[in-house]
């Protein structure tokens, strides 16, 4: 079944010329929006507590705007199993990388972190051409090996490195023959709450994950935001912005407060490229657990 999927499905979309994808993925919104309705109570809820201050209205047009897309993402994906060097070269650029650079200068690993915002598959396979850092990826493993193992291959073909997330301490051990830097998601819902780091994101109690910041303490790696900007359907650019340079002198919670902040200026700009499908407030946190608002 893996084999028929792949080689039936996913190849054939892959190679379609954009003007044909695209196509395919406005069949794709109006299948998945108006006739089945995927996840769209989940979508709406995470949209209207969000945005509290939002009318009926306006949450439903974000919520369309999001599948539209949610469904270009999808297909881009696809597109990114055979995308040629030229094309993402054309369609994905850096658009100001001097902070990293000069921290390359200067020797420095970098931690990078971000979130699930605009097409960050292409930020992962496009921004190891444009930058000099030996780029890894911190991922979770896909429990089907076949897709794991094709998907990896597709992220890792222009340079990117994935490392497990089990692995993560060895790859920040593991010397290499230029200076690193190592990209977290923050903004995904950690599988443990008990461990989790808490505040307010976007209107709600959030746990957020601590991983990043605790290993930038640790190793005192600078940390960089990431941010890629939707220039036009399909043209993406990617921004760079410093957290801090000196993570040891941060206090607790500081340097994951500081960069979701920077994510929900962004989701609060354009809301309809934030990944709304996925259930991010299905913990509640209880009395012991912490609040970083308070220690910072």
């Amino acid at each position: 079944m893996n084999l028929l999927i792949y080689y039936g499905l996913i190849l054939p979309i892959s190679f379609l010329p954009y003007f044909l994808l695209y196509r395919l993925s406005d069949f794709t919104f109006f299948v998945m929006y108006y006739m089945i309705g995927y996840r769209k109570k989940v979508v709406l809820k995470n949209i209207k507590n969000s945005f509290p201050n939002k009318r009926a209205a306006e949450h439903k047009i974000i919520m369309r705007k999001f599948y539209q897309h949610f469904c270009d993402l999808v297909l881009e994906a696809l597109k990114g199993f055979t995308i040629s060097e030229k094309q993402l070269r054309k369609r994905f650029r850096v658009r100001d990388g001097s902070v990293v650079d000069r921290l390359y200068d200067e020797g420095k690993n970098v931690i990078f972190v971000g979130g699930h915002y605009n097409n960050w598959e292409m930020l992962a396979m496009g921004v190891s051409m444009q930058m000099r850092h030996l780029l890894i990826g911190i991922y979770k493993p896909l429990s089907n090996t076949f897709f794991d193992e094709k998907l990896s291959k597709s992220r890792e073909k222009f340079g990117m490195i994935l490392c497990p997330m089990k692995q993560t301490k060895r790859f920040f051990e593991q010397k290499f023959d230029r200076p690193k830097g190592i990209i977290f998601a923050i903004d995904q819902s950690p599988s443990n709450p008990q461990s989790a780091l808490w505040m307010n994101f976007l209107n709600q109690d959030t746990a957020m994950f601590y991983g990043a910041e605790k290993y930038a303490k640790e190793f005192n790696y600078p940390v960089v935001y990431g941010v890629i900007h939707k220039i036009k359907r399909g043209y993406y650019e990617a921004e760079f912005k410093l957290v801090t340079e000196n993570p040891t002198e941060t206090a607790y919670g500081e340097i994951i407060e500081k960069s979701s902040r920077m994510l929900e200026e962004n989701i609060n700009q354009q809301p309809q490229y934030w990944l709304w499908t996925h259930k991010r407030w299905k913990h509640k946190r209880n009395s012991e657990q912490k609040n970083t608002t308070a220690e910072l």
